[in-house]
């Protein structure tokens, strides 16, 4: 027997979000048509409100509900170090570390020249206006170590670099609690090269 039709659009929609393949979106549809009318009105309200009272921020582009946004108003912030992300996500990975009070910009992605993602598809341009026009004296890329992530941090550091400001690069090497045998050559290459002593 066929599903009802309106159950098939409701997959085919849950579906176009990244990481769900078919019999998660099934089984999500399923769950949402089984809960209590109350927690779907409120889910439904939930996503509603987020798309209508989320901002870009316009100084470093993570989403807020203020703009500018918390991170950039807050005076007690290093206003000389720059986090360079990728993501919102990433963003607030960064933001739980506690050693790091400094600002930060989010590009929107990473350079892939094989899915035509160039500079223009990223906010390189707008990057380069932000550090032209403040006295940011280092610029951390904390991009992705995927190939991607790595060749817009060179490409970053190659425009940077003639400004005349520090860039530097998250460091590489063994997660914690990471075991080594089950480490790739590249990851312990990387811990090896970027030891410290003790």
């Amino acid at each position: 027997m066929n599903r009802p039709q309106l159950v098939e659009k409701m997959i085919e929609s849950v579906k176009r979000l990244p990481g769900v393949g078919p019999k998660m979106a099934e089984r999500l549809c399923y769950h949402i048509l089984k809960m209590p009318e109350y927690e779907v009105t409120a889910f439904i309200d939930a996503i509603k409100k987020a798309r209508q009272e989320i901002k870009v921020c316009s100084v470093c582009y993570n989403l807020s509900e203020s703009d500018p946004c918390p991170i950039c108003s807050d005076d007690m912030r290093n206003k000389e170090i720059l986090c360079v992300v990728e993501t919102p996500q990433d963003l607030i990975a960064v933001s739980k570390v506690k050693n790091y009070d400094g600002l930060y910009f989010v590009l929107g992605g990473a350079l892939s020249p094989l899915d035509a993602v160039g500079p223009k598809d990223i906010r390189v341009d707008k990057l380069l206006v932000r550090l032209k026009d403040n006295n940011i004296k280092e610029v951390i890329l904390a991009t992705d170590m995927d190939s991607k992530g790595e060749t817009t941090a060179v490409y970053l550091a190659q425009l940077i670099k003639p400004l005349g400001i520090k860039v530097s690069r998250l460091g590489y090497g063994m997660p914690v609690g990471g075991d080594i045998e089950y480490a790739d050559e590249i990851t312990i290459s990387k811990a090896i090269a970027g030891r410290k002593e003790m």
